[in-house]
């Protein structure tokens, strides 16, 4: 059995930062990770980092800046970058819509590497990749040990700590370990939610995932892949929550329902809502390269390439397998219709110098090495963070969102929840910046396992504002400063929420040694977060505020 302070299982953005802040307060870490890059959505799952207008300035922590800037540094170090762009102080590799920070995966997994280097140099985090969880192993109320199974010999070897954290995608160890967890949607007699379902919960009702792909665009050249076994299904497919085949580039505007038509490739300098899909994740511009870098690279995360088939959570491994080939199956038709059917402005079909780029994600076939996962199980916590607590609809006249005197972090993000496997359609809803409460990352009944993913005290629809990329990281900061501030101590996590004192220190803890902002200015926490995703101002552009 292998003893160390904390076991972090999942090793994406969540799990990532719990072991960088439990390692940076003298704590040793065991960190594993299924796939071999760590990283999560930003990375093995493809999706350049949903973040928000202000994410430039002050509101995110030491180590999330860090993060970035450290991007920004790698391409500015290895990139022929033209000279303007290497200028740049807010260089945006892509200049995609999505964010101010639109680049390739395997940037962010060589500067993830940089920033644990040290640690792992001296021993103090070992990682384990290619390693999952079989089992949990608990005594009452506490978990003493995690045993995980190398995918590469079969050998297991189990983990022991006082603190574990479940900072898997899916949120497994709650499962394995029979720890109290809700999975899907919860009723609105559960929640009081506005937005939630208006008859009984629906576990099975769960956002679309998404296998994400790379396209890179050579013109003149033929990339064009065989036809996908199932491609005339979702040729001719149809679901009451889109309009007609998703083989398309016919959209719903997520806030309004109302069908629209966008096209493939357009002037990024005229597109502030995102008109083309080619601009709004693009993470390799090619006007920002000189030399060998001549052509454009977008990541493929559109909603015609969302599944909502069937659920991961909930169902027999027969189903989830199923679901995930599925999911792969419907991106490879998209690529293959761009390919040969989209329509082109001159008439023509069909644009066969879309390549799947494989250099972009790792993989042989361009396809990201994993889904990308919107919804997770989500535990049972002291305290559940519910729409009332920040949509705009929900509190008006209360002068913004809840405040909490538990906060251990911020973030901002719309209520965006794809369409479901139940057959629900978009729930895109105004909401305020909000807090990140340790009441939501406390289980009501284990006293020493915590979350650092999707898998927090949210509920179905407030998990649709709580599962992007600086949240993540941001609740993984404050689990690993809480395990180490625990041992520390020797404090139960319980105890630092409810006496003032220890919450107090623990707090100084967050801001003084990460640099973790705790709350928002009011002049931004009260502004409605108004637009969709697809419709907002490109994060590259952010609002000015007074700090």
């Amino acid at each position: 059995m292998t003893q160390t302070d904390v076991v972090v299982i999942g090793g994406g953005l969540g799990g990532v930062a719990v072991a960088l802040a439990a390692a940076t307060l003298g704590r040793t870490v065991v960190l594993t990770e299924e796939l071999d890059w760590l990283g999560g959505q930003l990375t093995t799952q493809a999706v350049p980092p949903d973040e928000n207008a202000w994410i430039e300035g002050p509101y995110s922590s030491a180590s999330y800046q860090r993060l970035r800037a450290g991007i920004r540094d790698f391409y500015r170090r290895n990139y022929p970058l033209t000279e303007a762009a290497r200028a740049d102080a807010t260089l945006n590799p892509g200049r995609g819509l999505v964010s101010g920070l639109c680049h390739e995966p395997p940037v962010a997994v060589a500067v993830i590497g940089e920033m644990l280097a040290p640690y792992l140099s001296s021993g103090r985090i070992t990682l384990l990749m290619r390693h999952v969880p079989v089992a949990v192993h608990t005594d009452g109320d506490r978990v003493e040990a995690v045993t995980v199974r190398s995918l590469e010999t079969g050998d297991e070897r189990t983990l022991s700590a006082p603190y574990v954290v479940d900072a898997t995608e899916l949120g497994d160890l709650l499962e394995l370990g029979g720890i109290e967890h809700v999975v899907g949607a919860e009723s609105q007699d559960e929640t009081g939610e506005p937005h939630a379902l208006p008859g009984p919960a629906n576990p099975l009702d769960q956002q679309a995932i998404t296998w994400c792909c790379a396209l890179e665009h050579r013109p003149g050249e033929d990339h064009t892949i065989d036809k996908p076994d199932s491609y005339d299904f979702w040729l001719n497919h149809e679901s009451g929550v889109w309009p007609g085949s998703q083989l398309t580039l016919t959209d719903v505007d997520p806030g309004t329902l109302v069908i629209r038509e966008l096209q493939l490739f357009g002037d990024a300098a005229d597109d502030r809502i995102a008109r083309t899909r080619w601009n709004y994740r693009r993470i390799r511009s090619a006007d920002q390269f000189t030399e060998v870098l001549t052509t454009d690279v977008t990541l493929m995360n559109w909603p015609q390439n969302d599944y909502w088939l069937a659920p991961l959570i909930g169902v027999d491994d027969a189903t989830r397998d199923r679901a995930l080939a599925e999911s792969r199956e419907l991106t490879r038709s998209l690529v293959y219709w761009l390919q040969t059917a989209v329509p082109r402005s001159d008439g023509g079909t069909g644009y066969p110098g879309l390549r799947l780029c494989r250099e972009a994600t790792g993989t042989t076939d361009g396809l990201a090495k994993a889904a990308y996962i919107r919804e997770s199980r989500r535990i049972l916590g002291e305290l559940t963070v519910t729409e009332n607590h920040l949509g705009v609809t929900a509190r008006e006249g209360l002068g913004g969102p809840a405040q909490f005197a538990d906060s251990v972090g911020i973030g901002a993000y719309r209520i965006d929840l794809h369409p479901s496997t139940s057959g629900r359609t978009y729930v895109d809803l105004d909401s305020h910046p909000f807090q990140i409460p340790l009441g939501a990352l406390l289980p009501r009944r284990v006293t020493n396992l915590l979350p650092a993913n999707k898998n927090i005290g949210s509920t179905h629809i407030t998990n649709g504002c709580y599962r992007l990329h600086p949240v993540e990281w941001a609740i993984g900061e404050a689990v690993g400063a809480l395990a180490a501030f625990c041992l520390d101590g020797r404090h139960e996590p319980t105890q630092v929420r409810n006496e003032p004192g220890l919450l107090a220190d623990y707090q100084r803890l967050l801001t003084g040694t990460f640099g973790v902002p705790l709350e928002w200015p009011r002049e931004i926490r009260e502004r409605p977060l108004a637009d969709s995703a697809y419709r907002r101002e490109a994060a590259s552009t952010p609002i000015p505020v007074q700090a």
